[in-house]
């Protein structure tokens, strides 16, 4: 018996060398599409933005076919967990909480997060300030934790699928005030038709215990030889240039932060 139990554990451990020894000849990518400048779709259903070409980068880098996977929001790491994907890249912030259920490459960018309104309301970042406010968020985004966390009844918290429909009711009045993070506001209501009639209010947050070390790519726990190959794909991309190539097309200054 006693061998029997050898021999099994053997062979459970070379089944588990074989995982780690896995060949990455693909990787697919969760991306978002609902997000610019991080992902967006375009009129011809195809994704666009940095994320985009972020994730082609780290391909090229880790010569390995890159496939791009679009995903709602709301189901994207349930998605990952069900192997649709082997990673996600979707301006997806490092948190504890999310790494009880997935593990993080180091951080690809770091984003302030900003609330916007119509030029001139009234905005203070208090339970006082916020109270009967109503404030839109993307749903199961650590934007709606930190408000629902600090605020909880005080703020009227009003959930969408994506950013760009917290923008129509935002300019309907139907809501005061959007947070999000600082570009994603930039590229989807500030720099387009009409935003001139909007703008930042409050401070910047930045607060590591909701919005963590910055955005990083989410891979299954199991898989950290992919975790790896990305960890070093990113810094490589870092020092060898592409990375700034791939930010100026995006962003007026160094997204990765300091």
């Amino acid at each position: 018996m006693k061998k029997l139990l050898v021999a099994g554990a053997i062979m459970a451990s070379l089944a588990a060398g074989a995982v780690q020894a896995k060949e990455w000849k693909t990787v697919r990518f969760g991306i978002e599409g609902a997000y610019p400048p991080f992902s967006w779709t375009d009129e011809n259903g195809e994704l666009q933005g940095f994320d985009v070409d972020m994730a082609n980068a780290l391909c090229e880098q880790m010569q390995v076919k890159c496939e791009l996977v679009a995903q709602d929001w709301d189901g994207i790491i349930p998605a990952l967990l069900a192997r649709k994907y082997d990673a996600i890249i979707a301006a997806m912030s490092i948190t504890e909480e999310r790494k009880r259920t997935v593990d993080f490459t180091g951080k690809y960018a770091l984003v302030p997060n900003k609330f916007v309104a119509k030029k001139g309301a009234a905005f203070e970042l208090s339970k006082e300030g916020l109270e009967g406010k109503r404030v839109g968020v993307q749903i199961a985004t650590t934007h709606d934790k930190y408000l629902t966390d600090n605020f909880g009844r005080d703020v009227s918290l009003v959930r969408y699928g994506n950013a760009d429909e917290a923008y129509l009711d935002l300019k309907s009045g139907r809501i005061d005030y959007v947070f999000l993070d600082a570009t994603a506001i930039e590229e989807g209501l500030l720099n387009k038709d009409g935003g001139d009639q909007f703008e930042f209010v409050g401070p910047s947050v930045t607060d590591e215990q909701w919005f963590g070390e910055g955005f990083g790519i989410a891979v299954r726990k199991q898989d950290q030889q992919l975790k790896n190959m990305l960890n070093k794909a990113i810094q490589d991309v870092r020092e060898n240039g592409k990375y700034q190539e791939v930010n100026d097309k995006y962003f007026e200054y160094d997204v990765y932060g300091g």
